[in-house]
């Protein structure tokens, strides 16, 4: 087969599944309860475990078996990086890191070892539209980071926006000026970009847009303190992003409006407004989803009012252990959140199949987690989850562990327990004939299950024998 048959051969098949994938609107917030999403005509609950986002910029990552394993292990979503920013080796301590590609993969060519901003990448964009066409015949949601703050000089180094890197842009004298309206001509070149891949993923289902990752990290409002007994500072503040950071990403959302307006699909853009958690005193225009990194039920409870789903987008930085992520997911969905974003640095170039143990990086990840997430994710699924809503009223007492509760009000309870050992619950339920279901989380096996009458007053349910956590479903049967 020659060159151009190949091309040609690789366009027909790329276009096919465009075409395949028009039949699908694309995920939306759910009609019938908006802290949700939905995707092919169901609630579509996020709970996932992925990759460093260099799934494609990353030309030595075998994305094809990366995807079929989050797809046999139950995993709905993963998120990319679009090629703006990029890490070296050994950044944030992360080992095998997939961000730092050894082969980077960029949405431009590069002509004498510079950047070309005018001209594409072609091989950039048919790797990018055949991976997000595998995703969603996997039924793999793909969020796509259009842009990252840059954190420091090493970083802006190896940025395709610096001007050492590119023939095009000027000088920029503080790096920390990229993604704000004033950014030394590089608006032109995000705005193409930005355009470009919105226009070669129009055709799919599975996209939602991220306009880019922690914004606060290089424009920052310090926030209040999380714990006001420590230093005020990283990582003890909840920080959001400065006015001019602001007025630059409504500037990109409403490009990707823009661009949309004349094509046939209106995807989802998710806003990564902060970190840890934040009463948001508005919502950035154009956003229909908000995400926070390391975040606490807080921000569920505290933005549960502006009605859009709250995503928990990154995690990390708590060390190796399942035990902890896994805590994580819990509460935050039984908060009320509606997706949880896992990052996983098992998942290396060679070992995509997640089985690579990195016990020298800042997170974790694994098998026996991505299992954990899944049972998550089917425990909440098995419930009216459409009708629930946080309920921080029915426990009235946990002796020896916290709780966090789900609930859709007079027919069925999620009850969440962090602690140690058993003991009882105090719950205000209805008179009634209930089942109750105790599962461990770390493995989803039921720990038992009773049925009885409860005839008035408040519920006393003694609670089994458990060593980090324990999930109880309580279902009224009439």
């Amino acid at each position: 087969m020659t060159g151009n048959s190949a091309l040609s051969l690789a366009a027909a098949l790329l276009l096919a599944a465009a075409s395949g994938a028009q039949a699908a609107p694309p995920i939306r917030i759910h009609p019938a309860n908006p802290h949700y999403l939905e995707w092919q005509g169901r609630l579509f609950l996020v709970v996932t475990s992925g990759e460093h986002y260099g799934a494609v910029l990353n030309a030595d990552f075998d994305w094809r078996r990366y995807l079929a394993t989050l797809h046999r292990e139950g995993m709905n979503l993963t998120r990319i990086f679009t090629g703006t920013y990029r890490e070296a080796p050994g950044d944030f301590g992360i080992e095998r890191n997939t961000l730092a590609p050894v082969r980077f993969l960029a949405p431009w060519p590069q002509v004498g070892g510079k950047f070309d901003l005018r001209a594409w990448n072609e091989e950039y964009f048919d790797r990018l539209k055949a991976f997000v066409a595998e995703a969603e015949k996997l039924g793999i949601a793909v969020e796509v980071t259009l842009f990252c703050s840059t954190y420091g000089e090493r970083q802006w180094s190896l940025s395709p926006f610096n001007p050492a890197n590119n023939g095009q842009l000027a000088a920029l004298p503080d790096f920390r000026r990229l993604h704000t309206l004033d950014n030394g001509g590089a608006l032109e070149f995000q705005e193409r970009l930005t355009r470009r891949i919105v226009r070669e993923l129009n055709p799919f289902s599975n996209v939602i847009f991220e306009i880019q990752n922690e914004p606060w990290a290089d424009r920052t409002v310090t926030g209040e303190p999380v714990n006001p007994y420590m230093p005020r500072r990283w990582p003890n503040t909840a920080d959001c992003a400065d006015p001019e950071s602001l007025a630059w990403q409504e500037r990109v959302a409403a490009w990707i409006r823009s661009e949309e307006s004349a094509l046939p699909n209106r995807h989802l853009i998710a806003w990564n407004a902060c970190n840890f958690r934040a009463p948001l005193a508005s919502i950035l225009k154009g956003a229909d989803i908000v995400n926070f990194h390391y975040a606490y039920p807080e921000a569920v409870w505290w933005n549960y009012g502006w009605n859009m789903p709250i995503s928990y987008d990154e995690t990390g930085f708590l060390g190796t252990s399942d035990s902890v992520y896994r805590k994580q997911a819990w509460r935050f969905l039984l908060a009320g959140g509606g997706l949880f974003n896992h990052l996983d640095y098992s998942f290396s170039v060679g070992r995509e199949d997640g089985t690579d143990f990195q016990e020298k990086s800042p997170g974790g990840g694994s098998p026996a987690l991505r299992r954990q997430f899944r049972f998550l994710r089917e425990f909440l699924e098995a419930m009216p989850l459409l009708e629930m809503k946080p309920d921080r009223e029915t426990v009235l007492h946990a002796p020896g562990a916290e709780a966090v509760a789900l609930s859709a009000r007079g027919r069925a309870w999620a009850v969440y327990l962090t602690g140690a050992g058993g003991s009882f619950l105090l719950l205000d339920v209805p008179p009634g004939r209930y089942r109750a279901e105790w599962f461990r989380p770390a493995d989803g096996s039921r720990i038992q299950e009773s049925v009885f009458a409860h005839a008035k007053g408040r519920l006393r349910l003694e609670t089994p024998g458990f060593g980090e956590d324990a999930a109880l479903r309580l279902t009224r049967l009439r």
